[in-house]
Protein backbone atom coordinates (compact mmCIF):
# COMPACT_ATOMS: atom_id res chain seq x y z
CA UNK A 1 0.00 0.00 0.00
CA UNK A 2 1.28 3.35 -1.07
CA UNK A 3 0.52 7.02 -0.75
CA UNK A 4 2.48 9.22 -2.72
CA UNK A 5 1.88 12.90 -2.01
CA UNK A 6 3.41 15.31 -3.98
CA UNK A 7 3.35 18.88 -5.19
CA UNK A 8 4.41 21.10 -2.11
CA UNK A 9 6.84 23.81 -2.20
CA UNK A 10 7.36 27.33 -1.29
CA UNK A 11 5.03 30.06 -2.72
CA UNK A 12 4.31 34.08 -1.68
CA UNK A 13 0.73 34.45 0.56
CA UNK A 14 -1.85 34.73 -2.27
CA UNK A 15 -0.41 32.48 -4.53
CA UNK A 16 -1.46 29.19 -5.62
CA UNK A 17 0.16 24.70 -5.16
CA UNK A 18 -1.81 21.64 -6.55
CA UNK A 19 -1.23 18.52 -4.63
CA UNK A 20 -0.79 15.02 -5.58
CA UNK A 21 -1.60 11.94 -3.89
CA UNK A 22 -0.81 8.93 -5.82
CA UNK A 23 -1.83 5.82 -4.31
CA UNK A 24 -1.60 2.03 -5.31
CA UNK A 25 -1.48 -1.49 -3.62
CA UNK A 26 -5.40 -1.34 -2.78
CA UNK A 27 -8.78 -0.52 -3.98
CA UNK A 28 -8.78 3.04 -4.41
CA UNK A 29 -12.60 3.04 -5.91
CA UNK A 30 -13.26 1.70 -2.46
CA UNK A 31 -11.42 4.60 -1.01
CA UNK A 32 -12.44 7.97 0.30
CA UNK A 33 -9.23 9.99 0.33
CA UNK A 34 -8.79 13.20 2.96
CA UNK A 35 -5.89 15.28 3.00
CA UNK A 36 -4.48 16.60 6.66
CA UNK A 37 -1.64 18.86 7.47
CA UNK A 38 0.68 19.71 10.82
CA UNK A 39 2.27 22.91 11.23
CA UNK A 40 5.39 22.99 13.78
CA UNK A 41 3.90 23.34 17.18
CA UNK A 42 0.11 22.25 15.92
CA UNK A 43 -1.67 19.06 16.28
CA UNK A 44 -2.54 17.31 12.87
CA UNK A 45 -5.81 18.65 11.46
CA UNK A 46 -8.15 17.48 8.38
CA UNK A 47 -8.30 20.13 5.43
CA UNK A 48 -10.34 18.26 3.04
CA UNK A 49 -11.98 14.95 1.94
CA UNK A 50 -13.56 13.73 -0.97
CA UNK A 51 -15.60 10.90 -1.30
CA UNK A 52 -15.08 6.95 -3.60
CA UNK A 53 -17.51 8.84 -5.74
CA UNK A 54 -16.77 11.90 -6.27
CA UNK A 55 -19.69 13.17 -5.32
CA UNK A 56 -19.20 14.15 -1.75
CA UNK A 57 -16.39 17.05 -0.70
CA UNK A 58 -15.33 18.70 2.87
CA UNK A 59 -13.25 21.25 3.69
CA UNK A 60 -12.58 22.82 7.02
CA UNK A 61 -13.68 26.44 7.59
CA UNK A 62 -10.65 28.03 6.97
CA UNK A 63 -9.68 26.79 3.49
CA UNK A 64 -13.74 26.47 2.31
CA UNK A 65 -13.66 28.49 -1.11
CA UNK A 66 -10.11 28.77 -1.17
CA UNK A 67 -8.96 25.22 -1.76
CA UNK A 68 -10.86 22.40 -4.39
CA UNK A 69 -10.43 18.32 -4.04
CA UNK A 70 -10.95 16.18 -6.80
CA UNK A 71 -9.99 12.68 -7.90
CA UNK A 72 -9.54 10.89 -11.11
CA UNK A 73 -10.05 7.34 -10.58
CA UNK A 74 -9.00 5.93 -13.31
CA UNK A 75 -4.93 7.56 -12.59
CA UNK A 76 -5.92 6.72 -8.68
CA UNK A 77 -5.32 10.29 -7.61
CA UNK A 78 -6.29 12.99 -5.71
CA UNK A 79 -5.77 16.28 -6.08
CA UNK A 80 -6.22 19.53 -3.85
CA UNK A 81 -5.50 22.67 -6.16
CA UNK A 82 -4.87 25.43 -3.14
CA UNK A 83 -5.23 29.00 -3.81
CA UNK A 84 -5.21 32.49 -2.00
CA UNK A 85 -2.32 30.92 0.23
CA UNK A 86 -1.82 32.49 3.44
CA UNK A 87 1.37 32.09 6.00
CA UNK A 88 -0.95 30.32 7.86
CA UNK A 89 -1.66 27.41 5.69
CA UNK A 90 2.18 26.50 6.18
CA UNK A 91 2.52 23.20 7.10
CA UNK A 92 3.46 19.40 6.19
CA UNK A 93 0.61 17.43 3.91
CA UNK A 94 -0.49 14.47 4.19
CA UNK A 95 -2.95 12.20 2.42
CA UNK A 96 -4.76 9.57 3.70
CA UNK A 97 -6.86 6.76 2.53
CA UNK A 98 -10.45 5.39 4.45
CA UNK A 99 -13.18 3.05 3.72
CA UNK A 100 -15.82 4.28 2.03
CA UNK A 101 -18.74 2.94 4.66
CA UNK A 102 -16.84 5.46 7.29
CA UNK A 103 -17.51 9.29 7.48
CA UNK A 104 -14.19 10.88 5.93
CA UNK A 105 -14.76 14.63 7.63
CA UNK A 106 -14.89 13.07 11.06
CA UNK A 107 -10.77 12.85 10.31
CA UNK A 108 -10.62 9.84 12.58
CA UNK A 109 -10.04 6.15 11.49
CA UNK A 110 -8.37 6.10 8.07
CA UNK A 111 -7.11 2.97 7.57
CA UNK A 112 -3.62 3.98 4.92
CA UNK A 113 -1.28 7.41 5.28
CA UNK A 114 1.38 9.00 2.75
CA UNK A 115 4.51 10.18 3.57
CA UNK A 116 4.13 14.71 3.88
CA UNK A 117 4.77 17.24 1.05
CA UNK A 118 6.18 20.65 2.62
CA UNK A 119 3.99 23.79 1.67
CA UNK A 120 5.44 26.82 2.88
CA UNK A 121 3.54 30.61 2.29
CA UNK A 122 5.61 33.30 2.89
CA UNK A 123 4.33 37.19 3.54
Amino acid sequence: VQLQASGGGLVQAGGSLRLSCAASGFSFDDYSIGWFRQAPGKEREGVSCISKTDSNTYYRDSVKGRFTISRDNTKNTVYLQMSSLKPEDTAVYYCAAIIFFRRCAEWTGYDYWGQGTQVTVSS
